[in-house]
């Protein structure tokens, strides 16, 4: 009952126009993608000339996805990551991802992909705030990130519960900052720029941190989920975050992380044919370019309404206007 009473005040709190309804992306297109094990797809990013995706099952693989056929094949490019480098998560946090890692396999936890113009991949690893880049031979390097970001996070109140760490990773195209985010209880994003070869929090690494409730979708019933993010983009000088609870993207400001425009692909992803059982969203993958939107569903093996088990990558659409125009 006290679960129930503060959700309903963090939604009161809620400022009138994000209560509005969000506009619909239209689904252009559908693929299933055949040969990620698990059908754990939990990141995707445009690098060169086609969609790369990573499993956060596989600690030693990055999947280019093959779209010349049907379904999309994901063809895998191994890698060494090494041992990570120690983030200042608490040792129980630690050793509790260490025991699952060893049940569900994927002991770093990959989760979202992002690319730079050179054609690096960049790949955050949930189970210990880090983040590993991959460069275009195939040769994987840790980065150097400050030990302030796990402590500011934490202090803000981000970063408390297991598996509900770093959940999306976005650079610029010259790979001078980066953007990670937190993904619930509380969600929130977090900034770093580079110097030379290490990253600095400059003038703080917290952006947002935000916790509550919010209203899914209409069709999802009338119980409010908590607040999250399960991946981010940057597009335009501009950041993209998937609202995977509340179905929809959002358009945030890079420098502030506020939220300027929302559109929902709950329509389409809603379908009896497309839903999952589990109430909260699957979508975890998203990329964003001038023409519309891929986002990637992570189904964890699960089969949705017409039976596919198979991870699922949608195309969208652009919004009328572009990703840039104004409410």
């Amino acid at each position: 009952m006290i679960r129930r009473w503060l959700a309903l005040l963090g939604l009161a709190a809620t400022p009138l126009w994000a209560s509005e309804p969000a506009p619909e992306l239209e689904l252009l297109e559908e693929h299933a993608v055949q040969g990620m094990a698990g059908g754990n797809l939990s990141g995707m990013a445009w690098c060169g000339e086609a969609l790369w995706a990573v499993s956060d099952r596989e600690d030693s693989v990055l999947y280019r996805l093959d779209s010349s056929v049907s379904p999309w094949q994901a063809q895998p490019e191994r890698f060494e990551a090494g041992p990570p480098p120690d983030s200042g998560l608490p040792w129980g946090m630690r050793m509790r991802t260490r025991l699952s890692g060893h049940v569900r396999g994927g002991h770093l936890d990959f989760e979202g992909l992002a690319c730079d113009s050179l054609g690096n991949r960049y790949v955050v690893s949930e189970a210990h705030a880090a983040v590993l880049r991959v460069s275009p031979a195939g040769t994987a390097q840790w980065l150097r990130l400050p030990g302030s970001l796990v402590r500011q996070a934490r202090a803000s109140g981000m970063l408390w519960h297991f598996n509900a760490l770093f959940e999306g990773i976005a650079v610029d195209p010259k790979a001078e900052r980066m953007w990670l985010a937190a993904e619930r209880e509380r969600r929130g994003l977090l900034v770093l720029h580079r110097k030379q070869t290490s990253w600095q929090c400059t003038g703080g690494c917290v952006l947002l941190a935000q916790g509550g409730y919010q209203q899914p979708p209409e069709a999802l019933g009338d119980t409010p989920l908590p607040r999250s993010f399960s991946a981010v983009a940057f597009f335009a000088d501009r950041l993209f975050v998937l609202e995977p609870s509340a179905y929809r993207v959002c358009r945030r400001h890079p420098a502030t992380g506020e939220v300027e425009r929302c559109w929902s692909f709950a329509a389409a992803a809603l379908t009896e044919e497309r839903r999952y059982a589990e109430p909260y969203g699957n979508a975890e993958a998203l990329w964003i370019d001038e023409k519309g939107a891929w986002i990637g569903v992570d189904n964890n093996g699960k089969a949705r309404g017409d039976g596919e088990k198979r991870p699922v990558v949608w195309r969208f659409a652009a919004p009328a206007g572009g990703w840039s125009a104004k409410p």
